[in-house]
């Protein structure tokens, strides 16, 4: 890993002048064992190290290099067939392939190669997208959205139209990661770097941003960017400042922490065995 890093750090300092024609065999090489290392899960884009979670953004900066250095080729994969620089993820694959991974993906389940898919994983039609990270267990539900290089835990239910925002750009930026046994309700949006802790349940239709406040109902306190672990969260709204200079005071979207989880909750959200046998 140290040998690729330092190999992506180098050329990333000349990246300006980067093409298809210029790129050596050495980056080429660098690079394809990149994407290959994320693809099969022997590298993350982010992991928890001391109960911190660690952004490695060399490897954001080969997945962009790898946008510089391949031509668009034209695909009969996905639906409608694609023009793009990054293959899908199983496009060659034969029934031995998917024996091998362990997951299921039903028709129009769309994996762009260097995202890792975990065992017993179920992608219904959904679109997971380059570097991102699902972990075994998880379904992604039909037209869920996960982005580039967001990270999600095991035996996580991200339920229909959910959005986990993406991040390549700007690099500094950091991705969503979502801890192992979280259920995300449907129609929710996850962006700008936020941080779901294990267990947590966030229900339909809640929109999370970096500025987004997070109230917990039982303490009134406010924090900004992290879920805490197995807390139940629902939309909500703040009153509008006492101060407002304007007639009509618009209230402000918030997130709300309305309780832990308990038996109820858990009943609500289990996942069904029944659908992961391989």
């Amino acid at each position: 890993m140290l040998e690729l890093q330092a190999i992506v750090e180098k050329i990333w300092e000349e990246h300006a002048s980067l093409s298809p024609s210029t790129a050596s065999q050495e980056l080429q090489a660098a690079i394809q064992a990149s994407l290959m290392a994320l693809d099969k899960g022997q590298l993350r884009i982010a992991e928890k190290i001391k109960d911190e979670w660690y952004i490695h953004q060399w490897l954001k900066k080969a997945i962009l290099l790898s946008f510089k250095m391949n031509e668009n080729f034209a695909s009969s994969d996905g639906i409608g067939g694609s023009y793009d620089k990054i293959p899908l993820k199983y496009r060659t694959w034969k029934e031995k392939e998917f024996k091998e991974a362990r997951f299921r993906a039903v028709p129009g389940a769309i994996v762009r190669h260097s995202a890792y898919i975990g065992a017993n994983v179920i992608l219904m039609p959904s679109f997971v997208n380059v570097g991102a990270y699902v972990g075994a267990g998880t379904m992604v539900d039909s037209w869920a959205t996960v982005g580039s290089c967001a990270q999600i835990g095991e035996n996580c239910h991200i339920s229909a139209n959910v959005l986990i925002g993406g991040v390549l750009e700007p690099l500094q930026a950091n991705p969503v990661i979502i801890e192992d046994q979280c259920f995300i309700g449907a129609g929710s949006c996850l962006a700008e770097g936020i941080i779901v802790e294990q267990g947590a349940v966030i229900g339909m239709g809640v929109s999370i941003s970096a500025s987004t406040p997070i109230i917990d109902r039982s303490s009134g306190k406010i924090s900004y960017g992290l879920i805490p672990a197995y807390s139940v969260v629902v939309s909500g709204s703040l009153p509008p400042h006492e101060n407002f200079s304007h007639e009509r005071q618009p209230s402000l979207n918030c997130a709300v922490i309305v309780k832990t989880v308990d038996e109820k909750t858990r009943s609500k959200t289990a996942i069904n065995d029944l659908l992961r046998p391989l």
